[in-house]
């Protein structure tokens, strides 16, 4: 799953907006970004298998940002991050470690067999790449309904709606290109370009929010405090 993840993302900013839209695109994708890292560095291992069908990821060994309890001790630290360092409220700090672990649930659905429940434990996968049909409507069915939530509640307290529907279209492009080029050449290729991908679109996240005058995208001062 890629922009199946950033459905996550934009429900919670409609339904929790005292966080900044960025830390909902970072936090969806937050997993992938350890990723990408670990496999740059060879903590995690990956390969690809062209013959595959949907993706061509064999991802062999990735228990530090996978694994049940990898995903859950990082939904923790990123709420505890945007706590501390944000001074965000409570309840958006809760909504931003649950985007950190949507992206866990959500590769449940669609990897095969291969993340850990537990640190070198059973490898759990109900393996929807296989069927790349389904898999691919169903994440643009995600996007497209957590992306209309989130564009009606812009429209609700004034903000403009073209933002959102520019993002979601970037979002649709995004991974239409990712679907056609060929796949990465190995794991260092793969690590930086995933998580050029990543940042790219999380600065396209802040860029829509910039200049607000509180991260509640829209709400009073007075509601963005409470």
């Amino acid at each position: 799953m890629f922009v199946g993840h950033y459905s996550a993302a934009l429900a919670a900013k409609a339904a929790e907006p005292r966080a900044p839209l960025w830390t909902y695109v970072i936090g969806c994708q937050l997993l992938d970004v350890g990723w990408s890292a670990l496999v740059m560095t060879g903590t995690e291992r990956m390969s690809i298998d062209p013959s595959l069908p949907g993706s061509s990821l064999v991802l062999e060994h990735m228990p530090w940002t996978h694994s049940l309890p990898a995903a859950l001790l990082w939904s923790l630290a990123a709420g505890l991050a945007v706590r501390f360092a944000m001074k965000l409220p409570v309840r958006a700090c809760v909504f931003v470690g649950l985007v950190v672990f949507s992206h866990w649930l959500a590769d449940l659905l669609v990897h095969r067999p291969d993340l850990e429940l537990w640190f070198g434990g059973t490898k759990v996968g109900l393996a929807l790449w296989n069927y790349p049909v389904p898999e691919q409507a169903l994440e643009i069915g995600l996007l497209a309904v957590a992306g209309a939530f989130w564009a009606g509640w812009r429209a609700r307290v004034g903000r403009r709606v073209w933002p959102a529907a520019l993002f979601l279209a970037l979002l649709v492009a995004v991974q239409i290109i990712a679907m056609l080029m060929p796949p990465a050449g190995g794991a260092t290729q793969m690590g930086i370009m995933a998580l050029a991908i990543y940042l790219a679109l999380g600065g396209v996240a802040w860029f829509i929010e910039h200049g607000s005058a509180d991260v509640a995208d829209g709400l009073p001062a007075s509601a963005a405090r409470a």
